[in-house]
């Protein structure tokens, strides 16, 4: 099969269209055609520093998806050959979704709604998943919350927007105000352009920040948050310690997360979609031969929603 890997960290350059073996689904597990594959920004990471994954190269990085089922492990009872499914590969370790063909456990996928192409399908697992951990079990938003979006209208950020609404909440998020006009597309009740205003100045009250940028963004964001209040942050760093302690003693709960596959979570985020409720924003289409190309897109920082790679026709 065709993949895409690397034998050393670096920049996009090392990434090279490669053939290898079609793997085989264990137990549990099913044999995934991909048509599309997601990009997030752990995939240059990882491909430039190794990122969480603990081992050199070579490597298919890709943790999200969209594609066919092919074959079935013994014991898989979820899934049918022909069925179309989307789903997140087990992160970090569970990564290789940049090829024709991946495995993972059938839990680890769900039915593509009818209505949902194979890429905007593909877009969604990592990104919503995040997002819907992070503010549906971690902080458990509901009816009234005030929620901030940092990078609102990022990958993550503009499915969260799209999550807190449904779920009720009252929602601001920060962005360039060149995307203020599409956040307001997706429900944002608030708007703030982080490059005229700070943040931390016109926001208050808060009950609940989810925070995607690193820096100081943290700390700045627990100025914005009332007591009794949670901030998610997904930039894990050296600031960790400090920030818990610092948010505790405000009385503010503090949480760094990764994501993680979650069956029950990826059917509701299934449900939102083909109601029309949750939509992603595809920034850019590429064929898996133009990996490197999208690597290079997605480093920038300036792409709103998401990019999407093709497999096959």
């Amino acid at each position: 099969m065709k993949a895409i890997s690397q034998d050393a960290l670096g920049g996009p350059d090392v990434l090279r269209l490669v053939e290898l073996d079609r793997p085989e689904p264990g137990p549990t597990e099913v044999l995934v055609r991909v048509r599309a594959a997601g990009l997030n920004p752990t995939d240059w990471k990882t491909r430039a520093t190794g990122g969480l994954l603990g081992t050199p190269p070579p490597f298919v990085l890709g943790w999200e998806l969209s594609g066919e089922v092919v074959a079935s492990g013994v014991g898989q009872v979820l899934h049918k050959p022909g069925d179309e499914v989307f789903g997140l590969l087990r992160y970090p370790q569970g990564h290789g979704a940049f090829a024709e063909y991946v495995t993972a456990p059938s839990r680890h996928f769900v039915r593509k709604p009818a209505g949902l192409d194979h890429v905007h399908a593909a877009g969604l697992p990592l990104a919503a998943l995040t997002a819907w951990q992070a503010l549906v079990d971690v902080a458990g938003v509901r009816e009234g919350h005030r929620v901030l979006v940092h990078a609102a209208a990022g990958g993550v950020g503009h499915l969260a927007v799209q999550i807190a609404k449904a779920r009720g909440a009252h929602v601001i998020g920060t962005a360039s105000a060149a995307k203020h006009a599409f956040l307001r597309g997706l429900g944002a009740d608030e708007l703030v352009d982080y490059r005229a205003h700070d943040f931390a100045e016109v926001v208050r009250d808060v009950d609940v920040v989810l925070e995607s940028v690193g820096g100081d963004y943290g700390p700045r964001s627990l100025r914005t948050l009332r007591p009794g209040g949670t901030m998610i942050s997904l930039a894990l760093s050296r600031m960790e310690p400090e920030l818990h302690e610092r948010a505790a003693g405000l009385g503010i709960r503090s949480e760094a997360m990764l994501v993680e596959p979650d069956h029950a979570a990826l059917r509701a985020i299934a449900a939102l979609a083909a109601a029309g409720r949750l939509r992603v924003s595809v920034a850019a289409v590429l064929p898996l031969e133009e990996a490197a190309k999208a690597h290079e897109m997605g480093e920038t920082g300036r792409t709103t929603g998401k990019i999407v790679l093709t497999v096959g026709d």
